[in-house]
């Protein structure tokens, strides 16, 4: 019985190799073709998704891998040359200890990424994000040495840092994790990275040579016309509370949003004149953003309100999805304004450009756990021209200005100081938050696919 199992075992193994030597001997060549890989949620990993459409652009075949939990950008799913490759999102076992299950999963994680990466045509290069890079560098590595192809790394932070939030530097998963990453990241033929404090830290500790590429809006991140601003409202309110009028005017029959109405003399969409101001911010709802600050600076608000200082109401929207959802909308629940009220939606793809477009001021609470990468977040606001207040930390001066496209704050009085200085008497008053969108008007920073021809695209040409 043994040897039967033995024999059939050999069999599997020998009819799997010769399956892959045939597939290898029959490939027709990966030029024209790039596989652009991230063992996460593709729908939330736009750079991922940038990478795919400039591809496409530039007359690339594409297969986009990654997790299928969220929908990606219309544009890549319109494409004809992007083609969704779905990797299945593993849970990893619930029994044993937790080391014990953390192996199994990045085991079969690397199995199963090894396996969807030679079931594809043959690419000429396999684009991979880090993090997350455990199992994916080495697996992405390994599909390279058997298509003969060229592994492009764009390091966005790194993996050992962000399970450092969880860990602790110093625990034994952590040091394996910042080994593995060093090692493994050597072996890539190019590198990207986010910012230039990234690049230098690439060269002086992991010996690996990198070339900036830094996060730029889409196209479609544009400040939003007034009629696409007040059909998105009336749209948002149908689900969210705060986005309906606190009170209906006796006056008029026209369709009325918290911000908008259609003037029924004439049918126009106009801004209402007592509107709150629409404050946003954005989050994967991880530890390395304390949501905690921006609450206790609208509490700050608040009282500021309170004392009798001329402030507008405030909505304030926080998008996106992740595992401490939950735990700050319990804290959210427990808070009693009179004159904020907070939503915390997951948008379509296709609305959070144009609800950036519409608001009045961008929250940036990212704290980047290496120190050196920046949040993508705040690019996005700036492509729409919304002024952004974001907490500081190291490299953070790559992108926010304090006090020419935006204002930096450490901690919650702060903020909250400075959303009071930002809404004084708002909407009547035009003050820092009109000086700050005349900066960003002014600054007309590259957009992604003229930042993305300059740097990548000469990179790809090198060897084709």
């Amino acid at each position: 019985m043994a040897a039967g199992g033995a024999v059939l075992a050999l069999a599997a193994v020998l009819a799997l190799a010769a399956w892959l030597w045939r597939r290898r001997r029959v490939a027709a060549g990966g030029a024209g073709r790039v596989c652009v890989a991230v063992l996460g949620d593709l729908g939330r990993s736009p750079r991922m998704q940038y990478h795919a459409l400039s591809l496409a652009r530039h007359g690339r075949d594409v297969a986009l891998l990654g997790y299928l939990q969220s929908r990606p950008h219309g544009d890549v799913l319109r494409s004809g040359r992007i083609r969704l490759v779905p990797v299945t999102d593993l849970w990893g076992l619930r029994v044993g200890p937790k080391l014990f299950q953390y192996v199994v999963k990045v085991v079969v994680q690397a199995v199963q990424l090894l396996y969807v990466m030679l079931k594809i045509d043959q690419p000429s290069y396999i684009l991979l994000q880090n993090p997350p890079g455990l199992p994916a560098i080495a697996v992405a590595w390994l599909a390279c040495r058997f298509w003969r192809s060229k592994l492009i790394i764009d390091w966005h932070n790194y993996g050992y840092s962000v399970m450092s939030l969880s860990h602790g530097r110093n625990h034994p998963l952590v040091q394996i994790a910042k080994w593995y990453e060093k090692l493994f990241g050597r072996l890539s033929d190019y590198n990207l990275c986010v910012t230039n404090a990234m690049k230098e830290d690439l060269w002086v500790n992991c010996n690996i040579k990198a070339v900036t590429l830094y996060d730029k809006p889409a196209a479609y991140f544009k400040e939003t016309p007034l009629e696409l601003q007040h059909h998105l409202y009336m749209k948002l309110a149908e689900d969210y509370e705060p986005f309906k009028p606190r009170t209906e005017s006796v006056s008029g029959s026209g369709e009325k949003s918290a911000f908008t109405e259609v003037d029924g003399s004439n049918g126009q969409v106009k801004k209402r004149r007592a509107r709150p101001a629409l404050l946003i911010s954005s989050t994967s709802w991880t530890e390395d953003e304390d949501f905690s600050v921006l609450l206790k600076a609208l509490e700050g608000y608040e009282q500021y309100i309170n004392e009798g200082v001329k402030l507008p109401p405030l909505v304030c929207v926080i998008t996106g999805k992740g595992p401490l959802k939950d735990y700050y909308n319990g804290l959210i629940n427990k808070l009693h304004f009179k004159h904020i009220q907070i939503c915390t939606p997951w948008l379509e793809a296709e609305d959070y450009p144009l609800l950036l477009g519409s608001a009045d001021l961008g929250v940036c609470l990212h704290k980047s756990s290496s120190g050196l990468d920046l949040p993508m977040k705040v690019v996005d606001m700036f492509g729409c021209c919304l002024p952004v207040c974001a907490i500081h930390f190291e490299c953070l001066h790559e992108l926010v200005k304090h006090n020419e496209n935006g204002l930096i704050f450490r901690d919650s009085d702060e903020l909250a100081a400075q959303l009071k200085m930002l809404f004084l008497e708002f909407p009547t008053l035009e003050g820092k938050l009109h000086s700050f969108r005349r900066s960003l008007h002014a600054c007309k920073q590259l957009r992604w696919d003229e930042s993305w021809d300059q740097t990548v695209l000469p990179l790809l040409g090198q060897n084709e």
